[in-house]
């Protein structure tokens, strides 16, 4: 047998080769800055959990991963687009929050001197849901997850060097989640917003609507060009906040006037910003989850 034909048939044979992972399609937004794009779908077999914007950041010695997406298939995949584009290492995994479309392929990533990021509450919050997640998403995985946790915590600000290029790195009060963290390159400007911005796919909330609301007043005084949001197109900052910001502020304000009339919650969510439908994707799954999230939010006032 010719030599070449032997070596592809050993490497046929050989379990999970590194060289048949297909990269996922990334595009340069920015110099040395790469994001792939997930579908405005639920997590599913049909998609096989690629419903999150994930990517990387390549600095002059090192890589740095900005979620791992949905499973560990898709953390490999993101992992041969890297090595695509460039042959520094990567050094670094940042988890935006602790949602498992952003973080369920940690354990695909870790490895020797690879240091997880995220904010000082990812890993009680994730620990506590990690068994959840893993169930829910059963029949799209592939293979079990592993649990990895950030061991770079974030309170307040961190600051990543890849050589030359600095990341800032900022842990937020509850908005989205409890551990929302947001990434700046400083070079190009590029803010990663990971689910503190959802653009076109309606947002899920799990945390607090005011205090999203009240941090997304905080964030536009950012100085940045341009922003990943964890769905949706990149665009313009800051002016991609504003239908975000539009619409939970209306939902705030329909949801208190609401309450003001003695309206219950089953009659109330029906009611509420019924003519944004057009505006969001996957509006029916998560409209009325924002809304009864939000009604026993404001129901304490």
């Amino acid at each position: 047998m010719p030599r070449l034909a032997l070596t592809l048939l050993l490497l046929l044979l050989l379990p999970g080769p590194a060289w048949a992972v297909e990269p996922l399609p990334v595009t340069e937004v920015a110099p040395g800055v790469f994001v792939h794009r997930g579908v405005h779908e639920e997590s599913g077999p049909a998609n096989g959990g690629d419903i999150a914007n994930i990517g990387f950041v390549v600095g002059r010695d090192a890589v740095a991963v900005v979620d791992s997406g949905g499973t560990p298939g898709i953390a490999r995949r993101l992992l041969a687009a890297v090595r695509a584009k460039t042959d520094r290492p990567v050094r670094y995994v940042i988890n935006t929050h602790m949602h498992p479309d952003h973080v369920l392929g940690n354990g695909a990533l870790a490895g020797e001197g690879v240091t997880f990021a995220g904010h000082a509450n990812l890993p009680a919050a994730l620990s506590a849901r990690f068994e959840t997640y893993v169930s829910r998403a059963k029949d799209h995985l592939g293979e079990a997850p592993v649990l990895v946790l950030p061991t770079l915590l974030v309170k307040d600000r961190a600051e990543i060097d890849l050589g030359g290029r600095v990341l800032d790195l900022a842990a937020h009060p509850t908005a989205h989640t409890n551990n929302d963290l947001t990434v700046l390159d400083r070079q190009t400007g590029t803010l990663w917003a990971g689910d503190l911005l959802f653009r076109e796919r309606h947002p899920s909330l799990d945390g607090s609507v005011k205090g999203w609301l009240a941090l997304l007043d905080r964030l536009v005084t950012v100085q940045a060009t341009q922003v990943i949001p964890g769905h949706g197109p990149v665009a313009e900052w800051p002016e991609a906040v504003e239908p975000l910001r539009a619409y939970l502020a209306q939902v705030v304000g329909e949801v208190r006037a609401l309450q003001k009339e003695g309206v219950g919650i089953a009659h109330a969510v029906p009611r509420v910003a019924v003519e944004a439908k057009t505006r969001w994707e996957l509006w029916e799954t998560y409209h009325p989850q924002l809304v009864t999230a939000a009604y026993a939010e404001l129901e304490w006032e």
